[in-house]
């Protein structure tokens, strides 16, 4: 089993609500984000040109199950694995820490499409070296 690819970020006031607890919603930001950081690591982008098309990696399933709640200015720990690779599709999976303690567990999948100005996103599979390059955090 690969090792997760890990960041960390701050729960900023405006992730949360009155009470200084992070808002639900708050936890899909901070999982793209954290996906879009993975890329970059790799050399890659949520937005990149193959074969000189422009594609990207639109979402089209999220969760999130909440553990425990993360507070105002609490410095939490992400790790993102790779679950699944398909043909055109990628699963991460998502762990929120804040110290020994588990906040939150996500799952997102993105599929790749080709962009086409003016069209819908078409469905294309993921280049042959991108699956290898995220292969290395497979789950």
């Amino acid at each position: 089993m690969a090792e997760p690819f890990r960041t960390s970020r701050m729960v900023e006031f405006h992730d949360t609500d009155m009470a200084g607890i992070m808002h639900f919603a708050a936890f899909f930001c901070y999982m793209e984000s954290a996906e879009h950081e993975l890329l970059r690591s790799l050399g890659l982008s949520i937005n990149s040109m193959f074969d000189g098309h422009p594609v990207s990696f639109p979402r089209v399933a999220a969760s999130c199950e909440y553990r425990s709640p993360a507070h105002c200015e609490e410095f939490l720990d992400i790790a993102v694995a790779v679950q699944r690779i398909g043909q055109r599709s990628v699963t991460y999976s998502f762990t929120f820490t804040h110290g020994e303690r588990l906040v939150a567990e996500g799952q997102m999948t993105s599929v790749c499409c080709r962009m086409k100005p003016g069209h819908r996103p078409e469905s294309t599979p993921i280049p042959a070296d991108v699956a290898k390059q995220l292969s290395q955090f497979a789950a």
